[in-house]
């Protein structure tokens, strides 16, 4: 579809293919295009999705699924972070749901509100031919010459000077022991699809292998369609997802001023600066918040084995009060909870047997003897698979087989250099291949909120337009 010869008939014009059209990628196509980059680029995005910028994340209608960060902290534009709430204002984008504001004055919209503020973005550099919206989705990618070739399942072919991979985490994998499930009705591998939970009827008892984000939306997704069976919701340390502060806060602390060397150092920290914060009147969510602002300095000062050791210990806990949830999403859980009709276990699957669509599993719990527990139904709300990344596309685990990607040393995605250049085999990293949002985070360390994906996003476009400007000027 797209060359330097073949674009609007203008010769040597630099093309930046960029797969994924979630804010990841969406968030580098706006950058880029606003940018003063000389020549200007032909930016191609390919998403199947018929907007740009909704992703796995925003593409959700279901009016339980709200944004878990205040509307004020979420901006494409990271030096305008109150883009977003003047956008929701100029729109009377929350007219109709009066649940999005909180007395303290925080909106937390229906995550599908988001998603339409960044398609709206993206539209007019789309109308405009700005930028190339592919609805397709990429089935092959090979290096010719110089540039790579990207074919798709329309039948497209895309030549391009710089790729830039902003693809989705990998789907759940769920557990071993739940795989004897595979072709049960109610057995729901992969909660994020749409529809997923329409099999589970209303008595159902429910077990909810996962305490974090997502499995708080399934609880709160199954309330409001009438659920009123048991739900077990379990995980190994039995932590599920925070709520916020009782109160605004400001940050707290000073990790970036003297950052630890180690996981210890850095747990101890923490955990001191969090008694510091206490003696003068605040929570350790104002704590947390400094933590996660200084993600980038604290994880560039950790050696790899000590990143390693926080993934393999400590990112539980940090996953369980970083990643907090919705007020209105905590109210659903809490009253569950106080109503009998929810458990937390801290529990892992250790055998499950089928008895026609009964499903019986013994829990090994953490502390105490295995429980026995019948179900009806089951749901993996387990997050991505981090370590399977590359094996999660036919296209990706062809580029590893060749050498030119491989998986971050902490699992957490795919290895990258500072500047966001895919790092092959021989540990030499590509200038044309770039990674764009949660799949750079074993690099960059906090790169699963959205404030730090918009500005990684505006960091990759900084990068291509330096690349893009030295392009044409070689052409």
């Amino acid at each position: 579809m797209t060359s330097r010869q073949d674009t609007r008939g203008k010769a040597c014009r630099p093309a930046v293919a960029i797969i994924g059209g979630g804010v990841s990628g969406a968030g580098v196509a706006y950058h880029l295009a606003s940018s003063t980059c000389s020549p200007p680029p032909t930016i191609v995005v390919f998403e199947p999705r018929e907007e740009l910028g909704r992703g796995l994340a925003y593409d959700t209608t279901d009016p339980t699924h709200r944004i878990n960060v205040p509307a004020a902290r979420m901006s494409l534009l990271p030096d305008r972070p109150e883009d977003f709430v003047e956008w929701m204002a100029r729109n009377d984008a929350v007219a109709d749901d009066p649940d999005a504001s909180r007395p303290d004055g925080n909106l937390f919209p229906r995550r599908h509100v988001f998603g339409t503020y960044i398609a709206s973005a993206l539209a007019p550099l789309v109308q405009s031919g700005t930028v190339h919206h592919r609805r397709a989705a990429v089935v092959e990618v090979r290096r010719d010459g110089r540039r790579w070739e990207i074919l798709d399942d329309e039948g497209g072919r895309t030549v391009a000077d710089f790729l830039v991979i902003a693809t989705s985490h990998p789907a759940p994998s769920a557990p071993r022991a739940l795989r004897v499930l595979e072709g049960h009705p109610r057995f729901v591998a992969n909660s994020t699809v749409a529809g997923a939970l329409d099999v589970v009827r209303p008595a159902d008892r429910v077990l909810v292998v996962g305490n974090g984000l997502t499995a708080a939306d399934i609880v709160a997704s199954l309330t409001r369609t009438g659920h009123r069976g048991q739900i077990t919701s379990i995980s190994r340390r039995g932590l599920r997802s925070r709520g916020h502060a009782p109160y605004p806060q400001e940050p707290f602390g000073a990790f970036e001023t003297a950052p630890a060397h180690s996981a210890t150092a850095l747990l101890r920290g923490i955990r001191r600066t969090i008694a510091e914060a206490t003696a003068v009147g605040l929570t350790w969510h104002a704590v947390i918040d400094q933590v996660r602002g200084h993600g980038h300095a604290i994880w560039q000062s950790l050696p790899i084995a000590e990143r390693c050791r926080i993934v393999r210990h400590i990112r539980p806990y940090w996953d369980a009060h970083r990643f907090r949830i919705a007020p209105q999403v905590e109210e659903v859980l809490e009253r569950a909870i106080a109503e009998g009709r929810m458990e937390v276990l801290a529990a892992s699957v250790a055998r499950v047997q089928r008895d026609g669509e009964a499903i019986h599993v013994e829990l090994r719990r953490r502390h105490g003897a295995p429980l026995q527990k019948t179900f009806d139904a089951v749901v993996v709300t387990t997050g991505p698979a981090h370590g399977s990344i590359l094996e999660s596309q036919a296209w990706l685990a062809r580029l590893r087989d060749q050498s030119r990607l491989q998986l971050d040393p902490t699992g957490l995605g795919i290895a990258c250099t500072e500047r966001s250049e895919a790092i092959g085999a021989d540990g030499r990293p590509d200038p044309t291949l770039l990674i764009s949002g949660p799949l750079a985070r074993g690099t960059f360390g906090e790169l699963m909120g959205l404030p730090q994906i918009t500005e990684h996003a505006v960091l990759v476009a900084r990068e291509l337009a330096t690349k893009v400007t030295a392009a044409g000027e070689y052409a």
